[in-house]
């Protein structure tokens, strides 16, 4: 056997999990095995492409509604330029700079290659990738997007770009929520409606937050969505400084209420900010979340980061969690 048909051989087995050697279940993957065969074994050593090699196991999926959704998500902050740095006043540039059109669609196959199949971001971002990348490479990448911060085209405008841009489910994005809460004029109506368009238009509605208050008034107004997407992270790492000023530092204030809340809902829970933006290790934020009752977790993440971060969440999935809630969806 030829080196360039065993390579060949060693890709599909590793893009595919170790069946179909000899074709490709998507174009996507396709793709991805040529362009890795055009390498030397030299260039494979230092690309991420290299890192598949220590691929352990796909992430397991799962449904949200009629939708299949992986239990890792990928983040958007990082492709779309919104670094959470504390005072780093360079970082949203520095990984604007780096997210070049090439390096996201890279990102994006490596993530599928893993067993990832859907990312969150906002629409605006969403409509300059998603389907250009569907497009360009036969990926399948799956779309969350939000509804925007407009009170008066939330429900209106506001989900149609969110279709326009290849969502496949849909949120009312946690500032929204945060906003309705804290402010004296509450319009919580407003997400009442953004929930009926969505669902009208035939995909799964979200709630989003980062404060917990927001979470318990929908429930009291009767607004349930058919998934939460809410800030989780412990407080234990040392910039957190709870009870002080917040200067880009705490995403959630109040874990154990967003975890006892969230153990009396039948809703699926995407749990976001679990790194509480790159504060945490991955085998602790992750655990945390996992164990604290989130169903999914979605986490931004550089290209040199999927694989082990894939194989530190298969792992504790295949662990014993500590965990009291149940699991709202079962793995398909």
């Amino acid at each position: 056997m030829s080196e360039k048909t065993t390579r060949r051989d060693m890709l599909a087995k590793l893009l595919l999990g170790g069946t179909a050697a000899a074709s490709f279940a998507t174009r996507e993957e396709k793709i991805l095995a040529e362009e890795l065969e055009t390498c030397s074994e030299a260039v494979l050593q230092n690309t991420n492409w290299a890192k598949l090699a220590d691929l352990k196991e796909k992430v397991p999926v799962s449904k949200i509604g009629n939708v299949e959704v992986s239990r890792m998500l990928l983040g958007g902050n990082l492709i779309g330029g919104w670094a959470h740095a504390r005072d780093l006043l360079y970082a949203s540039d520095l990984v604007k700079a780096y997210h070049t059109e090439e390096k996201i669609y890279e990102t994006f196959q490596l993530a599928e290659a893993c067993g990832i199949n859907t990312f969150l971001t906002t629409p605006s971002v969403a409509s300059k990738l998603i389907l250009p990348y569907r497009e360009k490479t036969g990926g399948k990448m799956q779309l969350i997007a939000d509804t925007g911060n407009d009170d008066k085209t939330l429900a209106t405008d506001g989900v149609k770009r969110a279709i326009d841009a290849g969502a496949s489910l849909i949120y009312v994005i946690g500032n929204v929520t945060d906003r309705y809460f804290q402010r004296e004029e509450q319009k919580f109506d407003i997400i009442a409606q953004c929930l009926q368009r969505i669902r009208y238009e035939g995909y799964p509605a979200g709630i989003g937050a980062h404060r917990i208050e927001g979470c318990k008034k929908c429930i009291e107004l009767g607004i349930v969505p058919d998934f939460w997407m809410k800030t989780y992270h412990h407080l234990g790492y040392w910039s957190a400084r709870p009870g002080q000023p917040e200067h880009d530092n705490i995403f959630c204030r109040r874990p154990e209420e967003t975890a006892e809340f969230m153990a009396e809902r039948k809703e699926p829970w995407i749990a976001f900010k679990v790194l509480a933006a790159g504060a945490l290790k991955p085998q602790d934020g992750f655990r945390y979340a996992f164990d604290g009752g989130a169903d999914f977790i979605c986490v931004g993440m550089y290209d040199f980061q999927v694989v082990d971060d894939v194989n530190i969440c298969t792992g504790i999935l295949n662990g014993n969690l500590n965990r009291k809630r149940n699991w709202m969806t079962a793995n398909v």
